[in-house]
C-alpha cells in the first residue's frame, strides 16, 4: 500500500509539478556541478503537461537558451557543451511559472558508489579533524548524497536526498570519505570543479546494486535466499540517475559477497560495471562514455588470524580473476589495492579501517592514467610475468622493479603428489623469501615432503596476509603494494607464465 502511494505522489508530481508549475528532478539543486565539454550536461524536470519550457544558462560565457516541451508530465533538455568552470545560473521558464538552479559549476562529475566502506564518513577516518579543517579550501569541489530507499520497480527520480548539493565544508563530516578524498586529490591535479554524488548502502552484495538485465549474465536473477531483493537498490538509487551526464564512478564494495554468491562475483561485478555504462550511456543520450572509467578498491581485512578463503576468493574475483586491472574482461578500469591497510583498532569493527586517504590517494593514481591519461602515472602494484621452478627454488618476475622485505609465510606454495593437480583440499605450505633481484623475487621450494612436488604458489592469499603497509612486495617506491594473486601448474593466470 505504502509502495502505490508513494507512486501516486511521484505520478501527481510529475504531471503537475512543484505546485503546479516547473521544477527541476530531485538531483539538480543550488551549487550542483553539470558535466563539463566535451560530453553535453543533461537537464530535466516536471511541469504542466504540453508547456513549452525555456531554459536558460547564464554566467561567464555568453547567454545560451534552450527549448523544451513537457511530455507525461516532463521535460529534458541536452546543453550545448561547456568549458569547465563558472559559477552558473540557470533558469527553466514556462507561461507563468519558473524554477532556477544558482551557482553552478561545469567540471567532471564522478559517481561513488558500493557499502559501507564507501559510506564511511569523512568524521570517522584517521586525522578527520584536520581534513575538515582544510575542507573549505575546496568550493569548486561539490558533493551530494542520495537517500537510501529500495524499491521492487525502476524509479524515474530519487525517492528521497539525503544531502543536498552542498559547497565545503558544509556536509562534508557526514559524507563518504574515500568519495571526498578522492575529489579532493583529484582536484589538486585537475584544477577545476569536481561533482561527487554518493549513492551507497551498508552490508549489501552487488546483486542488489544490479539491474535484471545484468543478472541475467550470471544466472543470479532468480537464485539465492532472497530474490526479492535484487536490484531493489539499483531501482531506487541508481536507475534515477541515469539522465545524469558523469565522468566515471568509483566503487568500494565485496564484504558481504564473501558470504553470498560468492563464487558467482568473478560475473556478476564485471557484469554490473557493463550495465551501469550501458544504462548512463543511453540514458543520457550519448553523453556518458558507453565505457567510462570505473574505479574500485580491492577488499582491505577483516579478520586476523582468519583461514577463511572469503576475502582473498573476493579480491580475485573482483579482477574477473586475472588479479589486475585493466585486463581484456575488465577494460578502463583501475583498482585501488587496499589488503595493507588493516585498523585492528578500529572503533567500527576490523572490517572498517579508518586509513581512506591511501586509499583514495590510490584511487586517484589510477584515475589519473586511465580516465585522464596522464604520462608517466604509475598506479599498479607489481604482478608477476612469469613464474620459474628451479632445483629446490622457485624464481616470481614481476612487471616492474619492486621493493622487498623478509618474509617467511605471505608466499605460498601447493604440494601434490606426482602431477596432479592443486585442488581445494590440497595443503599449502610457506615459502620464505630466499633472494631478491631487482625485478625478482627468489622462493624456497623446499619444503614440500619428499613424496611431493610445486603444483602452486600464491601470494597475500588470507583476510589479513600482513601489518599496515607492512607486506613483502611493493613497487620500487614503495607506494604501491603488489595485489594477490594465486597460479597453478599448467596455467596461464593473468600476466603470468606458469
Amino acid at each position: 500500500m505504502a509502495t502505490s502511494l508513494r507512486a501516486l505522489f511521484i505520478l501527481l508530481l510529475s504531471l503537475y509539478g512543484s505546485e503546479g508549475g516547473l521544477r527541476f528532478a530531485s538531483y539538480y539543486g543550488d551549487h550542483m556541478v553539470l558535466q563539463k565539454a566535451p560530453e553535453s550536461a543533461v537537464l530535466w524536470g516536471y511541469g504542466p503537461e504540453g508547456a513549452h519550457v525555456t531554459l536558460t544558462l547564464s554566467g561567464p560565457s555568453q547567454r545560451r537558451t534552450s527549448l523544451a516541451d513537457v511530455t507525461n508530465g516532463i521535460w529534458r533538455v541536452t546543453l550545448d557543451p561547456v568549458e569547465a568552470g563558472g559559477p552558473y545560473n540557470v533558469t527553466a521558464a514556462a507561461q507563468d511559472s519558473t524554477a532556477a538552479l544558482t551557482d553552478v559549476l561545469f567540471g567532471d562529475v564522478w559517481l561513488c558508489g558500493g557499502q559501507s566502506n564507501m559510506w564511511l564518513q569523512t568524521s570517522k577516518i584517521f586525522n578527520a579533524s584536520d581534513e575538515l579543517r582544510i575542507a573549505e579550501k575546496y568550493p569548486h569541489i561539490r558533493i551530494f548524497m542520495v537517500g537510501l530507499n529500495q524499491s521492487k520497480t525502476e524509479e524515474t527520480d530519487l525517492i528521497q536526498v539525503e544531502l543536498p548539493w552542498s559547497v565545503p565544508p558544509t556536509n562534508v563530516a557526514d559524507f563518504s570519505a574515500v568519495c571526498w578524498l578522492f575529489g579532493r586529490y583529484l582536484q589538486k591535479t585537475l584544477q577545476y570543479p569536481i561533482g561527487l554524488v554518493e549513492s551507497c548502502w551498508g552490508g549489501t552484495p552487488v546483486e542488489v546494486w544490479s539491474s535484471p538485465r545484468a543478472l541475467q549474465q550470471c544466472d543470479l536473477q532468480q537464485v539465492g535466499s532472497s530474490p526479492e531483493k535484487n536490484s531493489v537498490l539499483w531501482n531506487a538509487m541508481i536507475h534515477p540517475l541515469l539522465n545524469m551526464t558523469v565522468k566515471g564512478a568509483i566503487w568500494y564494495q565485496g564484504e558481504a559477497n564473501t558470504v553470498y554468491h560468492q563464487e558467482k562475483y568473478s560475473c556478476s561485478f564485471p557484469a554490473m560495471i557493463d550495465d551501469w555504462r550501458l544504462a548512463f550511456h543511453h540514458g543520457s543520450g550519448g553523453q556518458t562514455s558507453l565505457h567510462f572509467p570505473f574505479g574500485f578498491v580491492q577488499l582491505s581485512t577483516y579478520r586476523k588470524g582468519s583461514k577463511s578463503d572469503g576475502f582473498p576468493n573476493i579480491r580475485w574475483h573482483q579482477t574477473a580473476d586475472y588479479g589486475f586491472v585493466p585486463n581484456s574482461r575488465m577494460q578502463n578500469t583501475f583498482m585501488a589495492v587496499a589488503l595493507d591497510l588493516p585498523d585492528e583498532t578500529s572503533p567500527y569493527g576490523t572490517i572498517h579501517p579508518r586509513d581512506k586517504q591511501d586509499v583514495a590517494y590510490r584511487l586517484t593514481l589510477g584515475a589519473r592514467a586511465v580516465a585522464y591519461g596522464e604520462v608517466g602515472v604509475s598506479f599498479q602494484g607489481p604482478f608477476p610475468t612469469q613464474i620459474t621452478l628451479l632445483s629446490k627454488m622457485i624464481n616470481v618476475t614481476y612487471d616492474q622493479k619492486v621493493r622487498v622485505t623478509p618474509s617467511k609465510d605471505v608466499f605460498e606454495i601447493c604440494c601434490t603428489e606426482g602431477h596432479a593437480p592443486c585442488g581445494p583440499e590440497s595443503a599449502w605450505v610457506s615459502a620464505p623469501i630466499m633472494q631478491q633481484g631487482p625485478t625478482t623475487v627468489l622462493l624456497t621450494s623446499d619444503v614440500c615432503p619428499p613424496a611431493e612436488e610445486v603444483s602452486g604458489l600464491r601470494y597475500a592469499w588470507r583476510d589479513w596476509p600482513c601489518d599496515f603497509k607492512a607486506c613483502p612486495v611493493y613497487s620500487a617506491s614503495g607506494v604501491l603494494p603488489a595485489p594477490p594473486f594465486i597460479a597453478k601448474r599448467s596455467q596461464s593466470v593473468g600476466k603470468q607464465e606458469v
